[in-house]
C-alpha cells in the first residue's frame, strides 16, 4: 500500500516538520512493516514555473517535422527585457493563450536531463515546454501539459502540479486489512504520534431501505449492498489535476473522472466502490451464486466461465460483475454516461478470495474484500462518492438510496485483566489496558475483574483473548517487553532421529556432495518421463487444493524430478560436474483418499478426531536422494579425469548408513528410472529391509530431462535407515589397539556376484574383522575361462589386544573357508 504523506495529513494530524521516514520509523514501532519511503518529484529541481503562450509561429524543418517558435510569458521574475521568453517547442497540441509548464535555464528533470538556453532549429530556445512523461508524471509524451486553472504566469509549477511529495511503501499483512486505505494508516499514524484524527467515515449505516435502484439478496456472501444514484454528470469533464497525483503517487493510472474518483474513495476509506452506468442496467441488481455454465466479459475485457461457488451481481441481462474482484463490461461507465449507480457492499473474504484465485484474478477490490473491510463504512464511501460526482462533474444525487440487508455480527470476547501482564511478561495495569483498547476503538465493559469487549467494525481480526493480548503489547511497544529466553529442561536435547538425520547430511557433505533444496510440487508429467509404472506407489499423487502453479499441481513423491532440474540447470550454464543431494519428505497418497474431520478450536480434538485426522494424512517419508554427473575427479597433472559411475551412487548409500552405524548390501535390481543392468537394490546387512536403489539412469530419462548420459542417482528411505539405526549404547566402542592386514584372492564362477562373496566372508570371519572391500576384478587366461579373480582387503582389529599374525591368519583363513562353502570360491595363490 502507497501512502503519500500529504493525503495521510488530510485525516491526522501530523506535526509539520515531520518527515515521511520519521512516520515510517513510529509505523514501524508500531507493527507495520514499512518498506521503502520515497522522495516523489525529488528528480526534478531548479525553476520551473507556470507559462502564457503569447504567440506562436510554425516553422517546417526539411527532415519534415514542423516546430514552433514561441513567445512564453513566464513571469515578471523570469521574463528577458521583452517581457517573455523564446521557446522552440515540438509539440503541437496547444494554442495562444494556454497556460503550459516551463522548464527554466538551470532547471534539471528526471533522468538527470539539464535544461539550458541553447541554439536549436536557428533560434537560442530559453527553456522547455515540458510534457506529462518529462516531468515523471506519466507516460503521456504526445504533447505537453496544457493546464486548465485559473493561474498567473511564474506561479511555481511543483505547487500548481502536486509534484513534490513523500510516499510510504507499506507491505500490509493478512491481520490488518484496515490499513489498505487512507483511512486505517491515518488512524495509525495518529496512534503511533499521540495526535488527533478525523475519520473521513462519518456516517452511520441507517435502516434498510428499498426506495433507491432495486437490489435483491440471495446469497449470504453478500450481507450488507447499498446503492446511491447520481444524475446529469458531465462526462467530458476532467479529473483535477490534485486527485490525479494522488493516484498515481499511490499506484493507480487517472482513467476518467468518474473512475478516478471511485478509486479515490477507495484508496481513502478502504472501500471498494463500483459504479455502472444506470441506461445500461436492465432490471434489479440481483447477488447470487453463479449457476452452471454461466459466463461473463469482465472489464478487462476477458470472458471468464463462473464457477458454481463464484458470487455474481447480475441483473435481467445475466452476469454483471464478478462480485468484490471486478465488473462487467456490459454496465462499465463510458464517455456518454449521464446518470451513475453507485455499489458499495460487504462480501464474505473467504468467498471473494476463493473467486480470486479460482479465476487467477487479483484486483485492488478483492485484495481489501479477502482482508476484510468495515462494513460500516459502505454507506460513507458511496455518498462520499456520490458528493465527489456533484462537485466535480456537475450531478445530481438522486434522493432515494437503497440499503439492503444489514451489517454482520461483531463477536465479543471477555478477558481477565490480567491476562495481558501475564502473556507480555511486563506489568500493564488494568486501567491502562482499557486506555489501550479504546484508543484503537473497542468497547470496553469493566465486570470486575473482567474486561467485556466489542471490536471496532474494521478490526475483523480481533477474534481472540490473545488477538487482544497482541494489540495491548503492540501499543506499549515491542521493545518495551523485555526479551526472556527459555530455559531447556534438562536432560533433552535431539531426538534420535534429529541427530542421525543431522549425521547423515554432515556424512555426506563431507563426502564430496553439495546439498540442494527443491520445491516440493510436481507434475505427472515428471513421472511419465521417469518411466514410473501405473502400478508404482510413487503414481499415488497428492493434488494441491490451491497450487502455486497449475504446472505443477501435486506433491512429489520423489525427489529426483527435483534434482535432475537442478542437474539440468547447471549443466546448461556449463557447470558439469556435479554430486547433488536432497534431504527431504515425499508425499505418498491414499488409495483410499478420506476427508478430514474438522473439529473445533474451543478444545482439544477427541483420540478419535486425531486418528480420524492422521488417517487422512498421506504417507510422507523422508527421503535422502542423490545425482551425479560429469566428472568426480578433475584430470591432473599426473592422472586423467575420473568420470562419476553408479558406483559413486552407492557409495553415497554407503557413507550414509555408516554415519548411522549400520552397513548395506546391494543386489542386482531392476526399478525405474534406472539402468536394467546398472540398477542395484540397497538392503540394509542382516536384514531383508530394502531401503532404496542406485545406479546409473536409462538413457531415456537423462534425454528427457536433458542431464548428460550416464547420469547416476541414487534414493534411498532415510525413515527405514534410521529406524535400524542402533541405539548410542549399543555402538561398538573404538578400539585403541593396531589394525591387522590380510589380502585375499578368490577365483569363482562369472556369473558368482561379488556382493554374495563379500557376505560370505563377513559371516566367516567372525568378531575380529572390522572392514571388508573389494579392491580388484581381474579375467585373464591364467585363471581359466568362465572364471575371475576377486581380490579383497580385510581389516582385522581386537578392543582389548594386539592380534599376532595367528591371529589374523586363523580369521581370514576362516572366512575363506565360509567363502568356498557359499560360492565355490577357490583361493589363488601365485
Amino acid at each position: 500500500m502507497r501512502a503519500p504523506l500529504s493525503w495521510l495529513r488530510d485525516y491526522a494530524a501530523l506535526p509539520g516538520d515531520l518527515t515521511g521516514h520519521d512516520l515510517g520509523q513510529a509505523l514501524i514501532r508500531a507493527g507495520l512493516e514499512v518498506e521503502t519511503v520515497e522522495s516523489a518529484g525529488a528528480d526534478v529541481t531548479g525553476p520551473l514555473v507556470v507559462g502564457r503562450v503569447l504567440e506562436f509561429a510554425e516553422e517546417p524543418q526539411k527532415n519534415g517535422k514542423t516546430i514552433r517558435w514561441c513567445r512564453v510569458d513566464v513571469g515578471p521574475e523570469h521574463n528577458d527585457t521583452s517581457g517573455s521568453r523564446g521557446i522552440v517547442c515540438g509539440a503541437s497540441n496547444f494554442s495562444v493563450d494556454d497556460l503550459v509548464v516551463v522548464a527554466l535555464p538551470g532547471a534539471v528533470l528526471p533522468g538527470g536531463f539539464a535544461i539550458a538556453a541553447r541554439k536549436t532549429y536557428g533560434h537560442v530556445s530559453d527553456g522547455m515546454i515540458c510534457s506529462a512523461k518529462e516531468l515523471g508524471l506519466g507516460d503521456d509524451h504526445a504533447g505537453i501539459m496544457v493546464l486548465s486553472d485559473d493561474l498567473a504566469p511564474g506561479a511555481s509549477g511543483y505547487d500548481v502540479l502536486h509534484l513534490r511529495d513523500e510516499v510510504l511503501d507499506i507491505a500490509v499483512t493478512p491481520d490488518r486489512g484496515y490499513c489498505w486505505s487512507m483511512r486505517g494508516l491515518a488512524r495509525e499514524s495518529a496512534q503511533a504520534l499521540g495526535v488527533t484524527f478525523a475519520d473521513p467515515v462519518d456516517r452511520p449505516v441507517p435502516a434498510a431501505s428499498t426506495a433507491g435502484y432495486p437490489v435483491s439478496l440471495e446469497s449470504d456472501a453478500g450481507p450488507l449492498f447499498v446503492t446511491v444514484t447520481v444524475t446529469g454528470i458531465d462526462p467530458g469533464r476532467p479529473s483535477p489535476r490534485w486527485m490525479q497525483r494522488r493516484l498515481q503517487l499511490a499506484g493507480m493510472r487517472p482513467i476518467s473522472l468518474a473512475v478516478d474518483i471511485t478509486n479515490y474513495v477507495m484508496l481513502e476509506t478502504g472501500q471498494p466502490i463500483h459504479a455502472y452506468d444506470a441506461d445500461r442496467l436492465s432490471g434489479p441488481i440481483v447477488v447470487r451464486k453463479a449457476q452452471p455454465g454461466e459466463k461473463i466479459v469482465t472489464l478487462d475485457g476477458v470472458t471468464r466461465e463462473c464457477d458454481p461457488d463464484d458470487l455474481l451481481i447480475t441483473d435481467d441481462s445475466g452476469p454483471i460483475g464478478l462480485a468484490g474482484v471486478m465488473g462487467g463490461a456490459s454496465t462499465e461507465l463510458s464517455a456518454d454516461t449521464t446518470t451513475v449507480v453507485i455499489e458499495a457492499a460487504y462480501f464474505d473474504p473467504l468467498t471473494i478470495a476463493r473467486t480470486s484465485r479460482r479465476h487467477k484474478l487479483s484486483t485492488e477490490a478483492s485484495k481489501r474484500f479477502e482482508r476484510g473491510v468495515d462494513p460500516a463504512a459502505g454507506y460513507a464511501a458511496a455518498h462520499r462518492v456520490a458528493d465527489l460526482l456533484v462537485e466535480l462533474a456537475g450531478g445530481t444525487v438522486v434522493p432515494d438510496e437503497t440499503i439492503c440487508g444489514a451489517m454482520p455480527t461483531i463477536p465479543t470476547q471477555q478477558i481477565d485483566t490480567e491476562l495481558p501482564s501475564r502473556v507480555l511478561g511486563l506489568p500493564v495495569p488494568a486501567d491502562q489496558v482499557v486506555d489501550l483498547l479504546e484508543a484503537i476503538g473497542v468497547q470496553v465493559t469493566r465486570e470486575g475483574d473482567e474486561l467485556r469487549l466489542l471490536p471496532p467494525t474494521w478490526r475483523p481480526d480481533l477474534r481472540d483473548p490473545y488477538d487482544y493480548v497482541e494489540e495491548v503489547g503492540r501499543l506499549i511497544g515491542l521493545e518495551n517487553i523485555p526479551t526472556v529466553v527459555p530455559k531447556a529442561p534438562p536432560g533433552r536435547g535431539l531426538t534420535k532421529s534429529q541427530r542421525l538425520r543431522r549425521a547423515v547430511n554432515y556424512a555426506v557433505a563431507g563426502a564430496g556432495f553439495v546439498e540442494v533444496i527443491s520445491f516440493p510440487f510436481a507434475a505427472e508429467s515428471e513421472l511419465d518421463r521417469l518411466g514410473i509404472p501405473a502400478d508404482d506407489p510413487r503414481r499415488q499423487l497428492v493434488r494441491l487444493a490451491n497450487p502455486l502453479s497449475e504446472t505443477s499441481p501435486y506433491l512429489r513423491t520423489t525427489l529426483l524430478p527435483g534434482l535432475l532440474a537442478a542437474v539440468a540447470r547447471n549443466t546448461s550454464r556449463s557447470n558439469d560436474d556435479l554430486a547433488l543431494f536432497e534431504s527431504g519428505l515425499v508425499f505418498l497418497g491414499n488409495r483410499e483418499w478420506r476427508p478430514a474431520p474438522r473439529p473445533g478450536v474451543s478444545q482439544r480434538p477427541s483420540e478419535e478426531e486425531l486418528a480420524a485426522i492422521n488417517a487422512a494424512l498421506p504417507r510422507q517419508p523422508r527421503m535422502l536422494g542423490a545425482v551425479l554427473s560429469g566428472h568426480w575427479l578433475p584430470a591432473r597433472a599426473f592422472a586423467p579425469a575420473q568420470p562419476v559411475t553408479w558406483q559413486h551412487a552407492v557409495a553415497l548409500v554407503e557413507v550414509a548408513a555408516r554415519a548411522v552405524g549400520l552397513s548395506v548390501v546391494r543386489r542386482p535390481a531392476q526399478q525405474a528410472p534406472w539402468h536394467p543392468g546398472r540398477c542395484a537394490e540397497i538392503v540394509i546387512a542382516g536384514t531383508d529391509t530394502v531401503i532404496g536403489y542406485a545406479g546409473e539412469l536409462h538413457p531415456s530419462v537423462c534425454k528427457a530431462f536433458g542431464v548428460p548420459a550416464r547420469t547416476s542417482a541414487a534414493e534411498i528411505n532415510l525413515d527405514l535407515l534410521i529406524e535400524a539405526a542402533p541405539d548410542r549404547g549399543d555402538v561398538a566402542d573404538i578400539s585403541t589397539f593396531p589394525v591387522a592386514k590380510e589380502d585375499v584372492a578368490l577365483i569363482v564362477d562369472s556369473d558368482v556376484a561379488a556382493e554374495d562373496v563379500r557376505q560370505a566372508l563377513v559371516r566367516g570371519a567372525g568378531p575380529l574383522l572390522e572392514s571388508v572391500r573389494l579392491f580388484d576384478v581381474y579375467v585373464g587366461e591364467q585363471i581359466g575361462e568362465g572364471k575371475k579373480s576377486l581380490a579383497y582387503a580385510l581389516r582385522f582389529r581386537a578392543p582389548d589386544r594386539t592380534l599376532t599374525d595367528a591371529d589374523a591368519g586363523d580369521a581370514r583363513d576362516a572366512a575363506v573357508a565360509a567363502a568356498a562353502e557359499a560360492t565355490g570360491a577357490v583361493q589363488r595363490t601365485e
